[in-house]
This record gives structure tokens, sequence and C-alpha cells, in this order.
């Protein structure tokens, strides 16, 4: 009968026994052993020499002998001893492997559960930085019931010289929309044309792949101004297929942009709270605008070319300068509450303006004293997109929930309402330079008859939400972007 060692896991020559363990060993392996350690091997209990106990086989008890080994016993000797140390350091490796794969189990569950803990903190964090920063102390003085002032160094004041600018403004442009309205221009499309609106380009190549997603759109004639998910604010010539100047400096994705008139200046405003006005000379923003404490969510260019007009989750509204970057006043639209402000546009005379907010409140403002006009209620979700007709007369909001209603700002009330089957936000609504045509962005591209209300093109080319819609002249070309960041052209 023979017994297997312990710690070899060979058969033993001299088995001995443990009391503390109870387990066998070859005598010569755990003596070595508990010379080292002490102890003993199985149990890391404590073991003396003298506590070990002899087994006895059966048979002769003779152990066999080596054969090839009977001429040399020092270099068997050697051996033996070499292979000693081997089962020993063996041993010992085998249960210091063991020991290791336990830390380091221990250690990878303490690292997930400290990484789960720090994502959680540093979005608690910011959190309260952004509660903190609306908590900021600031005087405000009170207009009337419904509006709120906030007064600051940084802000100079709508000054006589201004509000006469503005106002002289206002007439010329009064005139020459009278003047328009009388014909229409012999070119504009008709209704029955938009059955033959086709795509006739789509650009996909002009912001990162990396970062895919355009989420702001703005036209002049052949150039596009457009803003992206990838921080990046791009003007491109669309009929020439080349990029003329990539502005980069926000920290956040884009929301809102303008290209000016003179095509040569272009403004964005972003969730990092900042607007920054661009050159297309230089790559770098020459005015930034830092008036807001929460992300600008739209930005509308007064029609003199020199004011920016700005909206933010901070429940404000701001107009600045473009060409300082003072802001000139800031006004609360709901003072005592935080609504975030998501649209905001001029209106085509430039005295007053609309916005839409997360209170599902249509407001019309008087921008000479920063009052409430109008306030048109009627959406059942936060109010995402609006825009002005040219003729002055009418107002488009789009909701949350995909409803477009057309407001008569004459009369103060709503005239139609378009519900939208996909139940998807209107992220962007343009009306032609007529006013004939009402462009609509949501899950596809519609455009819509004004006076008839009725659906004259439906398009799905896109393969995710529209985020912008702009008519060329005339509204025989309408230009598109998406989340799927292409920009598409359709033509009649």
């Amino acid at each position: 009968m023979s017994f297997v060692c312990g710690i070899s896991g060979e058969p033993t020559e001299d088995p001995v026994v443990s009391p503390v363990s109870g387990c066998i060993f070859d005598r010569r392996l755990i003596v070595k052993y508990i010379a080292e350690n002490g102890t003993d091997p199985i149990s890391h209990g404590e073991l003396a020499e003298d506590s070990l106990v002899s087994l006895k086989a059966g048979g002769t008890g003779a152990a066999p002998r080596n054969v090839s080994g009977t001429s040399i016993p020092s270099l068997l000797k050697m051996l033996q001893d070499e292979w000693d140390t081997v089962m020993l350091n063996s041993f010992s490796l085998r249960q210091q492997l063991q020991i290791a794969r336990q830390e380091l189990s221990h250690s990878l569950y303490q690292h997930d559960a400290a990484c789960r803990v720090i994502a959680r903190l540093s979005k608690e964090l910011t959190a309260a930085r952004e509660a903190l920063s609306t908590l900021k102390p600031h005087t405000t003085a009170k207009v009337d019931d419904d509006v709120s002032i906030e007064e600051s160094d940084d802000q100079q004041g709508l000054s006589e010289a201004i509000l006469a600018k503005l106002d002289e403004k206002s007439k010329s442009l009064t005139a020459d929309r009278k003047q328009r309205g009388k014909n229409l221009p012999e070119g504009l499309a008709k209704s029955e044309e938009f059955a033959e609106l086709k795509q006739t380009a789509s650009h996909t190549g002009i912001h990162s792949t990396g970062t895919p997603g355009i989420t702001a759109l703005d036209i002049k004639g052949n150039l596009s101004l457009t803003g992206g998910i990838d921080k990046t604010v791009v003007l491109y010539n669309y009929e020439k297929e080349q990029i003329v100047q990539t502005f980069k400096g926000h920290n956040k994705k884009i929301n809102a942009v303008v290209l000016h008139p003179d095509t040569k200046t272009a403004i964005s405003a972003s969730a990092d709270s900042h607007i920054r006005v661009w050159n297309a000379d230089d790559a770098s923003s020459k005015v930034v605008i830092d008036i807001h404490q929460a992300p600008v969510t739209d930005i509308s260019l007064n029609a003199s070319g020199d004011y920016i007009l700005s909206a933010s989750d901070d429940s404000y509204w701001a107009f600045s300068d473009i060409h300082s970057g003072k802001s000139l006043c800031k006004v609360s639209v709901e003072p005592g509450s935080q609504i975030a402000v998501h649209c905001i546009e001029f209106h085509p005379d430039g005295l007053i303006f609309g916005t839409g907010a997360a209170d599902a409140v249509v407001k019309i403002w008087d921008l000479k004293n920063q009052g409430i006009a109008a306030a048109f209620p009627g959406h059942t979700a936060a109010v995402r997109s609006i825009a002005f007709s040219e003729n002055g007369y009418y107002l488009a909001t789009g909701s949350e929930d995909g409803e477009v209603k057309l407001w008569d700002l004459r009369k103060l009330k709503n005239l139609k309402t378009f519900a939208n089957e996909e139940k998807q936000p209107i992220n962007s609504l343009s009306f032609d330079i007529t006013g004939s045509f009402l462009g609509i962005g949501g899950q596809k591209v519609q455009v819509l008859h004004v006076k008839s209300w009725s659906e004259v093109a439906s398009l799905s080319d896109h393969s995710g939400p529209v985020t912008g819609v702009r008519f060329g002249e005339n509204a025989r070309s309408l230009v598109t972007c998406s989340l799927d960041k292409s920009l598409r052209v359709f033509s009649i």
C-alpha cells in the first residue's frame, strides 16, 4: 500500500501524518517545510517535527531503489534535494496564486463599485452647480407683474440712440414689406409644383463622423451655416460642395446658428452657455457673449444686423450687441420660477419678438419696454420652435408632442392646428420669403400651403430627426439638415 504526499502529489517513501490537518506527507518534505515556516502546509496551524506520526505500510516497507542511480549516490542526493526544493516552491506558488486570485477579484469589485459612486457623485455635483448658478444674487426691477429685468454692471440698457435706430429700421422694413406684398415674385413656386420636389444633393462630410449629427441650420444664397453635436460650426457652399470655414471654440454641442446677411459673419449658440460671433476669414471667434448661466437654446438676429436675441434654459432671454459682445438687457420670462426658454425669434419689423418655453405658452414681447404684449396658451407640451411669416401677420409654433399651430397676430387667436401623426418633436419651422409656404422639420420634412393649410410635400429622405429647414429663392428649393449628419437639398 502506498500513500501520496499532500505537498508533492507523488508516492511517499517515508509517510507521516500531521495531527493538525490529518494529511499525509513525505517526512523529508514536511520536515523541510516545518523548518522554514513552522506551520502545517494545509491548515496553517502550528506544527512541530516531533508531532508527526509515522505510518507503516504493508509488505516489506522497503522503497524501490532507482537502479540507474546506485553508482552515483552523491548525484542522486543532489537531485533529490533539488526535487524537494522544487516541490516546496511549487506548492507555495499554488497557494500564493489562489490568494492573489481572491485579492484580485475583491479589488476588481471594489474598483467597479468606486467607479459607480464617482459617476453618481459627479452627476450630483454637476446638477448642484447648475442649480447654484441660478441662485446667484441679483437685483431686479419690476416692469409689470409678469416680467423681471436683471440689472448688471455688464448690461448697458437700451439707450435712446439704440431705440431710435431700431424704430427707424422697423419703419423702413414695414414700408418695404407692404410694397412687396402687392406683387408676388414671378418665379414663386406654386403649391401643385411641390409634388415634383425631389432631392438633388446630399452632403454627409461636413461635420465629424465620430460624433454625427447636425443640430442647427441657416442659409443665405448658396451658403449654409450648420452647427453639430461635434461642437463645431461650418460655413459651407452647398452648390460648389466646398467648406468655406470651420469654426471651433465651443465646448458643447451647438443649439442654434445664424448667418448674417453680409455672409461673412456667423453667430452660434451652444449648450456651453456661450454665444460666439465668427468671421469667415478667421477660424477663431472675434466676440464671445457670456450672459447666460445655462445652455443657450436659440438665437435670432435683429433686422438691423447689429443685435442678437438669445434664449436659454436659465429662464431668461437677452438682447446683446454682436460687435462689442455686451448685453443690453436680460429678462426673465417668469419671475420666481425656472422655466426653460426653448426658442426665440424676431418679428420681421424687429421691434417685437416671440418666445416658446417649457410651460407650453407662446409669448409676444415688446423690445422697447421689455414687456409682454400678448400670450398664446394652447399647446399641451413644451414649445420647441417658432417662426414669423414675412408678411408680419402670422406666427407658427411647434411643440414637443408634434403639434404645429398658426396664430393670427392681428386677431390674437389660433387660426389652424396641424397634428403630426408621429407625435415627434417639431425641431424647426420656417416660412418662405412670401409667407405662402411653411416648412416643418420633425421626424420628416413637411411643406404646408398656409392659406389652405394643406400638405403639399412630405419628404422622408432623412434617416434621423430633422433639425433644420430653410427655403431657397422663390421657394423653389428646400435645404434641410438632420441628426443623420446629412445636409440635403431638394428642388422643384
